[in-house]
């Protein structure tokens, strides 16, 4: 998987992207994290990328020159129909907001062109004629796109094979698998007062992934009961949660 950043700000990503799974996955060949600076594009002496607004208003715009040329630079060596299938994302908090099916989406796409957004926002000319897609990591604004690339970048790295341990592992995650994930326990057994539970102890697996099954219909019931309308639910799932109230009655209209 090959992740192209065209950004104002290339050195915010020199940590976050160079240690831990991430820059093992690098090292290894199993994805590629291409900066492009997008002040070598622009067309001064001072590498200007943004300017005043018309018909006035708060804050600086990005410029569209630099976004354009940055992006055919980065896609330059690809023929005109393999760029038309290269996803051109903008991280915006006007897009669509990232969650685990379209991280898995975007998971089976070979190149990836990520364009930060920065100050006031980026010149409409870009939305409307370059981009293919616009994505938010949720209801709220930061400071760039420089964040929400580097999330998006991690959540769906995990996704490419080799970049976790254990591909199981990233299956049975919380909100992958339909679910949030059942308690996790390690050595020491007992710590302080608080033990590990004895089922976990037991050497029973088939009682360990019951009990861990339950744990976690439990535990999404109690925070995210949304997830359990699309969740795939057996029969013996359902006896449990109505057993804990769920559904809700129906409020009288």
């Amino acid at each position: 998987m090959k992740f192209h950043v065209l950004t104002l700000f290339p050195e915010a990503f020199s940590g976050p992207m160079q240690h831990s799974m991430l820059g093992r996955a690098q090292e290894r060949g199993l994805i590629s994290i291409q900066l492009t600076d997008i002040r070598d594009h622009a067309h001064d002496a001072h590498n200007t990328a943004d300017d005043y607004q018309f018909g006035g208003g708060f804050g600086m715009v990005m410029k569209p020159e630099p976004i354009f040329e940055a992006v055919e630079d980065v896609l330059s060596s690809r023929s005109q129909e393999e760029r038309r299938d290269i996803p051109v994302i903008l991280m915006s908090p006007q897009g669509e907001t990232l969650d685990q099916e379209m991280v898995e989406e975007l998971a089976h796409e070979g190149e990836l062109v990520l364009i930060c957004g920065h100050y006031a926002g980026v010149d409409e000319r870009v939305r409307e004629h370059l981009i293919t897609r616009e994505v938010s990591i949720g209801d709220y604004v930061l400071t760039g796109g420089e964040l929400a690339a580097m999330v998006l970048i991690d959540a769906v790295s995990r996704f490419i094979d080799g970049v976790v341990g254990s591909q199981e592992n990233v299956l049975e995650d919380s909100i992958t698998c339909g679910l949030l994930q059942h308690p996790l326990y390690t050595r020491p057994a007992d710590f302080r007062e608080f033990s590990v539970p004895e089922i976990l102890r037991s050497g029973h697996h088939a009682e360990i992934e019951r009990w861990r099954r339950l744990q976690s219909l439990r535990i999404t019931l109690e925070k995210r009961p949304d997830l359990l309308s699309t969740a795939d639910l057996t029969l013996n799932d359902l006896a449990f949660l109505q057993s804990l109230g769920w559904p809700p009655p129906e409020s009288p209209e």
